[in-house]
């Protein structure tokens, strides 16, 4: 997902995501210690979104104040 298409969503909408990504990124962890992870590229994947979109947050959240 690119910034841009982060900076068009609600707050509810990325908090939302935030929660769905950070589900995704505990499973992916338990696969791992499993050793059943297939793509193990989609970790990172996962974490550079949750980076992305608290940094996105920070961003709106910083302009409000």
């Amino acid at each position: 997902m690119q910034a841009t298409d982060v900076r068009t969503k609600s707050d509810d909408e990325l908090k939302d995501q935030l929660v769905d990504l950070g589900k995704e990124a505990f499973n992916l962890r338990f696969q791992r210690a499993s050793g059943q992870l297939e793509n193990t590229a989609r970790f990172r994947q996962v974490r550079r979104e949750v980076a992305r979109i608290k940094t996105i947050i920070g961003e709106r959240r910083k302009a409000a104040s």
